[in-house]
């Protein structure tokens, strides 16, 4: 009997998620931010528009560990032509910005500007994409809110202030089928290559909707907690990065899954049984880039025979005869965040009611 173990993972989600203080100095951090730039008379001339985009704005980021803080990336949209300037150039342009509102906190990165707060980390990447912005799609609700994919999707339920948010999905994915659109992407600079590179965060944003969607809402969740496994267990391995572990859970996660535990032992036996090599992973939207190609062979193999072993404990987790054996398995593979069954003699484990939804140091080996 599959043990789905519900409000367990409810329980488990609620302390690795991001805290509501984490939320709070994450929006307070990006709304400024933002209103700033839009505020600010010389760069506003060079710019279209910003958005949210990383796995803060796709509901897949999770609780920093050890120290680190909450990130969160801006894409500012400028009106420069990728053909007539470099990335460098771009990149100035929002230097006096910066020391006007940020000095002594801001540094420049290979792809954008690092903004180090107190408790946030924010990433401004400049992009260039007129045809992009002419669309108007990047005014649409989804794109321009402040809030998460989730948090959006609950709103629209809600009918916030009488007014469904149905509409703005519906306009977004309906946007997104036009071939033109997902033949768009945004071109980042690439410093080191002195080049402006493809990238394509509104299809990622919009795959991860739909893919959630079709998990039943528990992708995202499912996402989260491998995460946390490899947080936890792997502290100090740096690869597989954040994006492309969740990108490789995405190929792997089934759609159709009935609980997070299941979308967990299915994504994990998927690794084990069809990718004992390092893959290609075709980037969404940019498929001439694999987003694994940072990841070394050998790392790969590392992760990969950490994901062996991940993957058996998770089935007997799933497969358990008891609730109780059930969540000492999980808590093997997640560490004391996963709650504990209740410990009374001679009782009969049941599954807790709720109608709720919803890698050890050094390297992996």
């Amino acid at each position: 009997m599959a043990q789905k173990m519900t409000s367990y993972f409810e329980d488990f989600l609620k302390e690795i998620r991001l805290t509501s203080n984490q939320v709070n100095e994450l929006q307070q951090a990006h709304t400024t931010l933002r209103s700033r730039l839009v505020a600010d008379e010389e760069l506003s001339k060079y710019m279209e528009t910003t958005f949210l985009q990383g796995s803060y704005k796709r509901s897949t980021a999770v609780r920093p560990k050890n120290g680190n803080r909450s990130d969160v990336d801006i894409v500012v949209v400028t009106k420069f032509d990728k053909d007539e300037y470099n990335p460098d150039e771009v990149l100035d342009v929002f230097k006096p910005f910066l020391e006007k509102y940020y000095a002594g906190k801001y540094r420049k990165q290979g792809r954008s500007w690092g903004i180090e707060m107190s408790h946030v980390d924010l990433d401004l990447v400049p992009t260039a994409s007129v045809s992009l912005a002419e669309t108007g799609l990047l005014e649409n609700k989804m794109i321009s809110s402040n809030d998460d994919i989730y948090t959006l999707y609950e709103s629209k339920i809600e009918n916030i202030n009488g007014y469904s948010w149905n509409c703005h999905f519906d306009n977004f994915f309906e946007a997104a089928e036009d071939a033109e659109w997902r033949n768009e992407p945004l071109y980042i600079p690439d410093r080191e290559a002195m080049i402006w590179d493809k990238t394509h965060p509104l299809e990622q944003i919009r795959w991860t909707q739909e893919k959630n969607k079709n998990c039943n809402g528990h992708y995202i969740n499912v996402v989260k907690c491998i995460k946390w496994w490899r947080k936890e267990k792997y502290p100090d391995v740096k690869h597989p990065k954040s994006y492309p572990l969740e990108h490789f859970i995405g190929d792997c996660c089934p759609d159709g899954i009935q609980s997070v535990a299941e979308g967990i032992t299915l994504s994990l036996e998927k690794i084990v049984t069809d990718y004992p090599t390092k893959p290609y992973l075709a980037d969404r939207g940019v498929p001439e880039h694999d987003v694994f190609a940072r990841l070394s062979d050998s790392d790969y193999q590392s992760f990969y025979e950490a994901v062996c072993g991940a993957a058996v404990i998770a089935r007997n987790a799933f497969d358990a005869d008891s609730v109780q054996e059930s969540a000492k398995c999980w808590r093997q593979l997640f560490g004391n965040k996963f709650p504990e069954p209740p410990q009374t003699k001679d009782t009969i484990f049941t599954e807790r009611k709720s109608d709720s939804r919803d890698i050890p140091g050094g390297r992996f080996a």
